[in-house]
């Protein structure tokens, strides 16, 4: 009886090497700030459990490869594999996304992206396990700085905000997803809608320099606030301004 054939393939053994594309370094401990570290090789875990020991939610992850080729985060790696682990292109489409929703450190950006015109709901009351369910219920991209929220499996989509500055925070946001922009089509304090309204249907409820220096205004179809092109108006051309730069840069160059 001849013997059993032998597979010629050496077996492997060893920690699984990862390679981490260095716009991510950022969410790495230091010691693995590096282009080759090690993990130790545990045969249940798998790629996406992998990535998030490292600190890495796999939100920031625009693709894996396992050996050299496209693998998907289900996969389980062998003893002595080595992992690439690519971040988000730019921007980053999300179909289905209807805006989005912030953390509650984030209600500077909430603002921000609301002068912009750009959906963004926001409550500082909301612990993480509504802001997961809320997220998925209205289909919107959760936007935090907290890593452990943006590793909860019933989250649907998120994204992590670069930056201390909102001024950072905004442009981290803009050049990440390129959102369309419309200023002065948002209310900044309930995210509603606004709408042009006459100065004789709200002149009752302003001040009478405000009547005698402004024709044009707006009101929330939520909140009822009125708006008008006032003192603050060269302040949040600015943010305007810079936001269109983000953004039509971004879009003039996708991808990385």
């Amino acid at each position: 009886m001849p013997p059993p054939a032998q597979d010629p393939s050496p077996a492997r053994s060893g920690p699984v090497v990862v390679r981490t594309d260095p716009g991510l370094w950022f969410l790495l401990s230091r010691e693995r700030r590096r282009d080759r570290a090690t993990v130790p090789w545990d045969g249940d875990a798998t790629l996406g459990h992998v990535v998030q020991s490292l600190g890495v939610p796999l939100t920031e992850v625009g693709g894996l490869r396992l050996d050299g080729r496209p693998a998907s985060p289900q996969e389980r790696p062998v003893p002595g594999a080595e992992l690439e682990i690519l971040p988000v292109q730019r921007p980053q489409e999300v179909p289905g996304a209807t805006g989005f929703l912030l953390d509650v450190g984030l209600g500077t950006l909430a603002r921000r992206l609301r002068v912009l015109g750009i959906d963004a709901a926001y409550r500082n009351d909301a612990a993480d396990a509504e802001l997961v369910r809320e997220g998925a219920a209205q289909h919107r991209i959760v936007l935090t700085q907290d890593r452990g929220l943006l590793m909860r499996r019933a989250l649907w989509a998120g994204a992590h905000v670069a930056g201390d500055r909102p001024d950072d925070q905004l442009a981290d946001v803009l050049d990440r997803f390129a959102p369309p922009l419309a200023p002065s089509t948002r209310c900044t304090a309930c995210n509603g809608e606004l709408a042009p309204v006459a100065a004789e249907e709200v002149a009752g409820g302003l001040q009478p320099g405000t009547r005698r220096s402004y024709a044009e205004f707006a009101r929330c179809r939520s909140c009822g606030r009125v708006y008008w092109h006032g003192a603050h108006g060269k302040g949040l051309q600015r943010i305007v301004e810079a936001a269109r730069a983000v953004v039509g840069r971004r879009s003039a160059q996708p991808g990385r």
